[in-house]
């Protein structure tokens, strides 16, 4: 099936959204690379680690109790998180102050040791999610999912959009129209439906000039219950 014009998708969206001015105040801003590597390692744990309590959960409640899990956890920084006992972790997970889930507790401890070797493999994780090319943003989700905990799924392109990285999101809304015009016919969680996902939004980046992000959000704007 022959992909639709950005132009097009634009169209409907703004006509959504009340007009072009409307559709823009709603689109995502990302970082570039320079400004990513400025992001320090534990910031991004914490970030990495409020989108796994996030998930599934109440967002309200997770935002009140995240100064709390700062201090449990020494400001997420890697390495004293690693320093931590299986008993410490498992005081965390049943403290009351915090959210009682042992398995995403669990996640704190594993992604630490996982952005500690990146960082040592180079230089530091900001600077390799920095450097990662958008034309396989993919590839990178599918990273994070192999060497990290809990980031399958839209766990883990929630964080990068989250800290400012460009990428499309795979929501309900987008999965949806990537199906019906035929774009992607096999599993989001497969190789192939990740590929001809990437395809298509390569496509329309070069054919806009727009980030990943924006074009997603535009796409969601569009079509469904506009969940952006």
């Amino acid at each position: 099936m022959k992909i639709e014009s950005f132009a097009s998708i634009y169209q409907r969206a703004a006509e959504r959204k009340g007009g072009a001015d409307a559709l823009e105040a709603l689109l995502p801003q990302s970082l570039s690379a320079d400004e990513y590597q400025e992001y320090s390692d534990d910031r991004l744990l914490s970030a990495m680690s409020k989108q796994i309590f996030q998930s599934g959960f109440v967002w309200k409640v997770v935002d009140a109790k995240w100064p709390a899990y700062e201090t449990a956890f020494f400001g997420f920084d890697p390495l004293k998180v690693l320093l931590m006992s299986p008993e410490q972790l498992t005081a965390r997970a049943s403290d009351p102050g915090l959210i009682r889930h042992a398995k995403k507790t669990q996640a704190i401890y594993d992604n630490a040791l996982m952005i500690k070797d990146i960082a040592a493999e180079h230089g530091s994780f900001a600077r390799y999610i920095a450097l990662w090319p958008g034309e396989e943003i993919t590839s990178l989700w599918q990273v994070l999912k192999k060497r990290g905990a809990r980031l399958g799924g839209n766990t883990g392109p929630y964080f990068l959009r989250a800290t400012g990285k460009d990428t499309f999101l795979l929501t309900s809304d987008v999965e949806a129209y990537l199906r019906a015009t035929g774009l992607v016919d096999a599993g989001m969680a497969t190789q192939k439906g990740l590929t001809q996902a990437q395809a298509a939004f390569n496509h329309w980046q070069a054919e806009s000039g727009r980030t990943l992000a924006q074009i997603s959000r535009i796409i969601a704007c569009g079509v469904g219950d506009n969940r952006i």
